[in-house]
């Protein structure tokens, strides 16, 4: 019997809209799904406006959030999905991941990602979303 559970962290914000931060499914094991994470603080207020670099650290800050919510951290991730809202941004998360993912993932296992430019996400104010599966 598969059990699924969504959970929203109390040390996150309320979801942005109607979906839960964390959907966990347990078989043998178990895969978190993490919805896609924005630049907001615990009270929701947008962090760094119009800086990419403000806004990957707070992103990535609240993926390990919710892990950390659920008792697991960033060791746990196996695979990403990034949204740029322009493709003027992709070298600049290439060189934040290469500055910042040896601290957040200091055995040098880097999870896959897939990166996408969209449009725009939910907010115009909003430059990066990141999608995160992990397990468990």
């Amino acid at each position: 019997m598969i059990e699924i559970k969504m959970e929203n962290p109390k040390e996150l914000p309320d979801p942005y809209g109607p979906y839960t931060h964390i959907a966990r499914l347990k078989n043998h094991h178990e895969l978190i799904f993490v919805a896609g994470q924005l630049s907001v603080d615990k009270e929701g207020n947008i962090v760094g406006k119009n800086n990419f670099e403000q806004q990957c650290a707070q992103v990535y800050e609240n993926i390990g959030t919710a892990l950390r919510g659920i008792g697991a951290d960033y060791s746990n991730i196996v695979q990403f999905t990034t949204y740029l809202a322009s493709a003027e941004h992709i070298p600049l998360i290439y060189d934040w991941r290469k500055r910042e993912f040896p601290n957040i993932f200091p055995a040098g296992d880097y999870p896959p990602n897939t990166l996408l430019v969209v449009e725009r996400l939910v907010n115009e104010d909003f430059l990066i979303e990141v999608q995160t599966v992990a397990a468990l």
